[in-house]
């Protein structure tokens, strides 16, 4: 049966709001790195899960190296892919001006997470801070977790860490604008206003959020970063890592390794391949 032209435009703007909601907020490093400032709480857990058990590390969505530069200071040799040029740009800058020998514990490779083919097993396979939730359909997250597999070491561990999908949120207005404080902006300079709008898709479980800047002094110049976030629900997913040969072996509710509870925000899978 053939699309009519309306569906087929609608579909391609859906696309489109796709493909900037995965690369529109990585485009500014300076801006990311100031908004992402104090969020320790998940590079400490990193740090203390790749010194305990050692090895090379790989790291999908490593970015500017919020999490990767770390673990590379405390002497883990680590491997980072991102699609973003400008966050792995940012990144290149950082180790130029930091220690030599810290910069050759780093290897970089731009790409996309579900193509990318590294010539090395890792001990560690890290997919960190909601990297996971660009996987926006099933064929994407069978050709990732393929090359998971594929870049894991015999007794290697894949670890990935997803925001828990909240009933309450997904249900919200997408008229509404949800005010956060005013801020200065790290990039421009501009005191901006912002705010947050949020309209889910159930078909396609897809959270989109468009971020609003105003600046205070010339609100004329405002602009959106769009955001998309595929919601998994744990049930979901744990099926999916299963039925791609993945087996959990454990499961955290935080940063803290407490057990998961209805209160969980984030939920962080551990898994082996299946055997």
């Amino acid at each position: 049966m053939r699309q009519a032209p309306g569906g087929l435009r609608s579909a391609k703007r859906r696309e489109r709001a796709l493909v900037e909601g995965t690369e529109a907020h990585y485009r500014d490093a300076g801006y990311y790195t100031a908004n992402y400032r104090e969020r320790v709480e998940d590079i400490d857990y990193y740090l203390e899960l790749c010194l305990e058990r050692g090895g090379r590390v790989l790291e999908y969505g490593c970015g500017n190296g919020r999490i990767a530069l770390p673990l590379a200071n405390a002497g883990l040799d680590v491997t980072g892919v991102d699609c973003s040029a400008e966050m792995l740009d940012d990144l290149r800058q950082r180790l130029k001006r930091g220690r030599p020998e810290v910069a050759r514990r780093v290897r970089l490779r731009r790409g996309d997470m579900r193509a990318v083919r590294l010539p090395s097993r890792f001990d560690l396979v890290l997919c960190t801070f909601n990297t996971f939730l660009h996987l926006y359909t099933r064929q994407d997250v069978e050709r990732f977790l393929a090359r998971v597999r594929a870049h894991l070491a015999p007794r290697g561990r894949f670890v990935v860490d997803v925001s828990m999908p909240m009933a309450e949120e997904l249900a919200r207005d997408p008229e509404r604008l949800f005010r956060a404080p005013r801020f200065r902006h790290a990039t421009t300079g501009d005191l901006v206003r912002y705010g947050e709008r949020f309209r889910y898709d159930p078909l396609r479980q897809v959270q989109l959020v468009d971020m609003v800047f105003e600046p205070i002094d010339e609100p004329s110049r405002a602009w959106v970063t769009p955001l998309a976030h595929r919601q998994f629900f744990p049930q979901e997913l744990e099926a999916l890592l299963h039925y791609n040969g993945l087996d959990v072996v454990e499961i955290h509710g935080d940063y803290e390794r407490r057990a998961p509870t209805q209160e969980a925000t984030t939920l962080v899978y551990h898994c082996e391949r299946a055997r």
